[in-house]
């Protein structure tokens, strides 16, 4: 009977899940997104800014989201472990996130400060305001992974 309940909670918990628009549950038991058929053009994303701005407040991470905004400001490269393309996105609400692209996994984003830019990948909080990392195909094939679209570029 056990076995049962496990599965029938299993299969509700899917549907609820796929419900929402996700793909799956990774090994750890987190929901993982799936990138949209269409991108919304960059400046479009209100209510995912209020989504993320919602989820530094909380100091929440985790977050799966597409999202997007206009480049505020290119940072150095990350050298240290693997290398990431770092850039602050400017949202729709003002506030600001930090992108993380892993440069070792996908091909650098040839952008600068003022480019609109879209993303999909997995918000962290920090006291900044947020990092966006997992904007890359899972080299594992474990989950879908993220994205960046600039110029009507898809980075994975």
């Amino acid at each position: 009977m056990n076995k049962l309940i496990r599965t029938a909670a299993g299969v509700i918990i899917a549907a609820i899940l796929g419900w929402l628009g996700y793909s799956s549950i990774d090994g750890d038991g987190q929901a993982v997104g799936t990138a949209p058929a269409a991108i919304q053009p960059a400046d479009d994303y209100g209510d995912a800014a209020e989504r993320i701005l919602a989820a530094f407040n909380a100091q929440r991470s985790d977050l799966w989201i597409e999202a997007g905004g206009r480049v505020q400001r290119v940072l150095a490269d990350d050298s240290e472990g693997s290398r990431h393309q770092r850039f602050i996105v400017r949202l729709p609400n003002d506030h600001t996130v930090l992108i993380a692209h892993n440069i070792d996994l996908a091909q650098r984003v040839p952008l600068k400060a003022g480019d609109p830019v879209s993303f999909y990948g997995e918000y962290e909080w920090n006291d900044r305001g947020g990092v966006v990392h997992w904007t890359h195909h899972d080299p594992r094939g474990r989950r879908d992974g993220g994205w960046i679209e600039h110029k009507g570029t898809v980075y994975r």
